[in-house]
């Protein structure tokens, strides 16, 4: 393997981690702000990576996907969160589920003003090697949060606007959402594989295009 296939695979990890990584702690961090501290006591409020991956989420399905090509898929370690802790379970878990996905928003942002500045500066970087990996980790971590942002958002449990739905609705739709919440990865991979989200990576791309 070439030093230029380490680096690129290196530019590419790094976004990626922390853009798993910092949406599982803040779900973590904000339900301990609201009363809860189960996230706390597992360890979970932390950015090593290796508290956050699920073997076949984060491992076994991204690389099976990135061999035979195509969109990768995936997910961490979902934080534990124990809503009976919350001042206010309800109300409060929508604060806790969105929590992620304007973790990845603030992320995408961060890793666009990055990108900025070093155009802006016009940084001279005589090693074509550096320019490549500083490029890719940023413009990886611009879309990759907003991909993040935008897939979690879906109202279909377990994602976490799912969360954010059953805390709109009342106690009875509220109690059916919980009976789809088995089936929700299911539903999710049947929409991929039949393309529904496409519009959506469409809008995503667009937004990566106009931020880089």
């Amino acid at each position: 393997m070439s030093l230029e296939i380490v680096f690129r695979i290196i530019s590419i990890l790094i976004p990626v981690v922390f853009a798993i990584t910092v949406h599982e702690v803040a779900h973590g961090a904000v339900a301990r702000m609201l009363g809860d501290h189960t996230a706390e006591r597992q360890g979970r409020l932390t950015l090593n990576p290796i508290a956050h991956i699920d073997p076949i989420g984060t491992l076994l399905l991204p690389g099976l996907l990135l061999y035979i090509g195509g969109l990768v898929f995936g997910w961490a370690k979902p934080v534990p969160i124990n809503a009976y802790n919350l001042k206010n379970p309800k109300k409060d878990m929508l604060y806790v589920a969105i929590a992620g996905p304007i973790a990845n928003l603030l992320m995408a942002l961060l890793w666009a003003l990055i990108l900025f500045i070093l155009e802006t500066l016009e940084i001279q970087i005589t090693s074509v090697l550096v320019y490549t990996f500083l490029m890719t980790m940023t413009q990886t971590g611009i879309f990759i949060n907003l991909v993040l942002m935008f897939f979690n958002l879906l109202p279909i449990p377990p994602l976490d606007g799912g969360s954010v739905l059953r805390s709109l609705v009342n106690d009875k739709l509220s109690r059916k959402i919980d009976l789809i919440e088995p089936y929700g990865i299911f539903i999710v991979l049947g929409l991929l594989l039949m393309g529904l989200l496409e519009p959506m990576f469409n809008l995503i791309q667009t937004i990566s295009m106009f931020l880089i």
